[in-house]
């Protein structure tokens, strides 16, 4: 297939009211400390266009750019928009200066590059220690900070959008059911995650769909997600034996999931995430460009069947 044809595929690939983007980690950007090999933004940007994508999430700081008018004008130069970032914020300790200084530093420079979301994730800690069990008090605070954490945003012209991941405070199904209970904060939907925790992504849309503000569409291998979950693998390393794979190939039932969103009347950004982590970079045309590729294709041909 040439870059036209994905582009054309990419331009089909959801419903007119969907807009189609990428992300930094599906080419291994990634904040997580020693994630791996990290490939420049100029092969990254390029290979988005190629793939007839609209925009990009932003990756970890430091990465693109240092402020939003470069960013904005970075991402310009490849005919790309900015659609939000992805910010792992400390939102269970006592004092929370440092965290709320942090998020609005970051909520400007994201409405200064253009974007409109801001993907928030709860982290023990900066360098991404494993998921503990919090206390009653603990989760009070992470549930009040969103909710202060939400009207921050707000005051920026961006909407928050919770991320449950893998290797975070909102990782296991529990922890979910915690926050939709307790907080009002809108939600970013992403299967893969959603099977990491333990929670069925078609079930949470049944239950939960209204709270969704972005979508991160993801798939994953149940099997290593079980392994990661047990405690039997790090993120890293389940990542590296296949956790994520491409869209159709594992068991985040993308297809209904899709099916779901449209009828629900979903508009927003759909964000294609197949999570790499890279020893060295990629051939040409390899690894994370051909994998995207496949996920633009398969989501197409979901879409052009009625997501069925």
């Amino acid at each position: 297939m040439t870059s036209n044809d994905v582009a054309a595929s990419a331009a089909t690939a959801a419903p007119a009211s969907w807009r189609l983007a990428g992300a930094p980690i599906s080419w291994g950007i990634c904040e997580v400390p020693g994630w791996g090999f990290q490939m420049a933004p100029e092969r990254v940007l390029s290979e988005m266009a190629q793939l007839g994508l609209a925009a990009t999430e932003l990756g970890p700081p430091g990465w693109l750019a240092a402020d939003g008018p470069a960013v904005r004008a970075a991402l310009a130069a490849h005919g790309l928009a900015l659609v939000g970032g992805f910010v792992p914020l400390v939102l269970h300790e006592p004092d929370a200066t440092a965290t709320m200084a942090e998020a609005e530093r970051v909520a400007a420079m994201l409405a200064a590059g253009g974007a409109e979301l801001f993907v928030a994730a709860a982290i023990v800690d900066a360098a991404w220690s494993p998921r503990v069990e919090l206390t009653p008090a603990q989760w009070d605070l992470l549930c009040e900070r969103l909710d202060a954490l939400d009207a921050l945003v707000k005051q920026h012209g961006l909407t928050l959008a919770l991320h449950p991941h893998a290797g975070t405070l909102v990782e296991q199904a529990a922890d979910m059911e915690q926050v939709l209970a307790r907080s009002q904060v809108g939600w970013c939907f992403d299967p893969g995650h959603l099977v990491i925790g333990g929670y069925d992504p078609v079930e949470f849309l049944d239950r939960h769909g209204e709270r969704v503000v972005h979508v991160h569409l993801k798939d994953v291998d149940a099997g290593v997600a079980e392994r990661f979950r047990a405690g039997g693998l790090s993120l890293l390393d389940a990542t590296r034996e296949g956790l994520f794979v491409r869209l159709g190939d594992g068991d985040g039932r993308i297809a209904e999931a899709v099916e779901r969103l449209r009828a629900a009347g979903y508009a927003g950004w759909v964000v294609l995430e197949q999570d790499a982590a890279l020893e060295a970079a990629p051939a040409d045309g390899q690894g994370p460009r051909a994998d995207v590729a496949a996920c633009v294709d398969y989501l197409a041909s979901i879409t052009d069947r009625g997501g069925r």
